[in-house]
């Protein structure tokens, strides 16, 4: 299962709880249950140890946890540029059907199956990490369109339709690049480092014992 695309299906009402409060509550249970087994001088005595070690552990989280957003953010930056070239071409592929006469009437009826498809289809197969079929065959038909096209020994329509098929090749490119980027971005390796380094990097505050009970559960809960 992909972390990524089941994190994202998740409704805002359940992903809160299960992201934010189940794991604050789990760790506030567990530090009020070590604290009722354990006297409070004995976890004073590892406060030298401990601080160092929590702020090394607290620094590599950090840096693992900075590059897991830096993937994230080219990853979601690579997506926008794609669907914003892939809807350039469009356009431009729409206008340039002016300059093939009739023929340029079904290759624009063509082109608008294709982006109802993608709008309809396409864009909801991404939730799951794949494409849509048919966007796929819809794009196949515009191709066909295109080929269509005769130029009659005109030189103006010839040089339209050549910059149909480079805007049509450019389509297709902006979507497989859509379609790659809807995918997992963070590696299932790095979510499992940040999991365990996560648990980590909070059961170490379990090694600190302070007199207020209460400030130590609220700083380790934020």
């Amino acid at each position: 299962m992909n972390i990524d695309l089941f994190l994202a299906d998740l409704p805002l009402w359940l992903s809160f709880p299960l992201i934010v409060v189940l794991p604050t509550v789990l760790t506030v249970s567990a530090l009020v249950f070590l604290r009722r087994r354990l006297p409070i001088e004995r976890l004073q005595q590892n406060h030298d140890v401990a601080t160092f070690t929590f702020a090394s552990v607290s620094v590599i989280y950090a840096v693992l946890l900075g590059f897991a957003v830096i993937v994230v953010w080219e990853r979601f930056h690579d997506a926008e540029n794609a669907a914003m070239q892939e809807a350039g071409s469009v356009v431009a592929v729409y206008r340039l059907c002016d300059g093939l006469g009739d023929a340029g009437g079904e290759l624009r009826s063509k082109l608008t199956a294709y982006v109802k498809s993608v709008i309809d289809e396409d864009w909801p197969a991404m939730a799951h990490g794949k494409g849509s079929a048919a966007a796929i065959r819809a794009l196949n038909d515009v191709y066909a369109a295109a080929l269509k096209a005769d130029p009659a020994g005109d030189r103006a329509p010839a040089v339209v339709l050549a910059e149909i098929f480079h805007q049509l090749d450019q389509i297709t490119q902006a979507r497989r690049e859509r379609i790659v980027s809807g995918g997992g971005v963070v590696p299932g390796m790095v979510w499992a480092v940040l999991v365990v380094g996560g648990v980590i990097t909070v059961a170490s505050a379990f090694f600190f014992g302070t007199e207020n009970l209460r400030a130590q559960l609220l700083m380790t809960a934020s």
